[in-house]
């Protein structure tokens, strides 16, 4: 008789009334708060998603302090404003989860003071969850992908990953800057602005480029790495037939030779997405999986979602991403994997509640998971 692989059967118990939680998400310049509910039936409703972010003008990166400022600022309003979409009361928590790293330092420190003090004023447990974490558990619910090759792609972070035996394995990850971190950096070269995102103004930029140019490619096994990619790109903006959008165009130089911002956006992306794509690839290859879950705040740019469906459509499989509601960080998904967590019996002691800038993926034990 053939095998037939018997799926491992979940050490997640169905819940025996409904379990609600809070979500407080503030690693970097997004301030969001999610209530989450998980169902007898084993349905799970996001009631609430609010979000604000911080924003600085075109050509500026956003500074830890200020970034910790503007959560402050608006952490009354956002968990209010949670609490209202959604019906419900604090009093009717089951828990209160928290972004426990990684990130910016203050900014992680100031979403969870609040956590803090609404576990203390409402006697509620908290529960510290690991930002990546919470993203692909927030894309597996959304999408229903069930077994699938994470490619974790934002501005701090650039993973490919796999689950087995209750971890999230990291396969392959940049090897210095992330993703988002090259697109912003190059968009405040370039001057875009950052409103609503800098990722988003370049997506947009590129679908104007028209040259391909050359730029470093470096995989190196299962790993990026970027930073020359950067500086290459950048290194464009000196020459003398770059030509901004309305500059005067530059003597002695042949039109066709010219290179706009477009240009550049639209090389940089293809570059960039063609090496996330290759080494997502290898890792399916690796493990024989057939899915591709793209989560983090790129994975909202359609041009990656479209490379990437070309690739697995190749191998006979599927890509599952999510748009901006939950692609880009929030609340909800802070919810969702701390409520998965506490229904296993995980709570984070107060002592213990410190937030830190360092937390790999692979350092959280999955226990709801086979």
């Amino acid at each position: 008789m053939p095998f037939v692989a018997q799926r491992k059967k979940s050490p997640l118990p169905p819940p025996t009334r409904p379990y609600v939680a809070l979500g407080l998400e503030g690693s970097a310049n997004k301030l969001g708060a999610g209530i989450v509910r998980h169902n007898p039936d084993g349905t799970v409703d996001v009631l609430s998603n609010p979000r604000h972010t911080y924003i600085t003008p075109p050509g500026e990166g956003f500074l830890p302090s200020d970034t910790a400022r503007h959560h402050k600022e608006w952490a009354v309003r956002i968990v209010k404003k949670a609490m209202e979409d959604s019906g419900l009361g604090l009093e009717d928590l089951d828990c209160v989860c928290f972004t426990k790293g990684p990130g910016m330092g203050a900014p992680l420190q100031s979403v969870s003071v609040v956590a803090r003090t609404v576990a203390l004023l409402y006697n509620k447990p908290l529960v510290g969850v690991n930002h990546c974490v919470g993203h692909i558990e927030m894309g597996r619910l959304i999408t229903g992908a069930t077994n699938p090759i994470v490619l974790y792609v934002s501005g701090g972070n650039t993973q490919v990953i796999a689950y087995s035996q209750q971890r999230y394995r990291i396969f392959g990850e940049t090897l210095d800057i992330a993703v988002g971190n090259c697109l912003d950096r190059f968009a405040r070269v370039i001057g875009l602005p950052n409103d609503p995102s800098p990722g988003y103004n370049i997506e947009q930029a590129a679908k104007k480029g028209r040259k391909l140019l050359p730029l470093p490619y470096t995989t190196k096994g299962m790993d990026v790495s970027l930073t020359g990619l950067l500086t290459a790109t950048s290194a464009y903006t000196d020459l003398p037939r770059f030509r901004r959008a309305g500059a005067p165009m530059p003597d002695g130089v042949d039109p066709e030779e010219i290179i706009t911002p477009e240009d550049l956006c639209f090389s940089l992306q293809e570059t960039v997405f063609a090496m996330l794509v290759e080494i997502t690839e290898r890792a399916m290859a690796h493990v024989g999986s057939r899915e591709v879950l793209i989560v983090g705040g790129v994975g909202c740019n359609v041009r990656l979602q479209k490379m990437m469906g070309i690739m697995t459509e190749e191998r006979g499989g599927k890509i599952f991403a999510t748009d901006m509601r939950f692609c880009i960080d929030n609340g909800i998904m802070i919810a969702q994997a701390g409520l998965l967590a506490h229904r296993m019996g995980q709570e984070t002691p107060l002592k213990k509640t410190v937030t830190t800038q360092r937390f790999r993926t692979d350092e959280v034990h999955i226990s709801w998971r086979a």
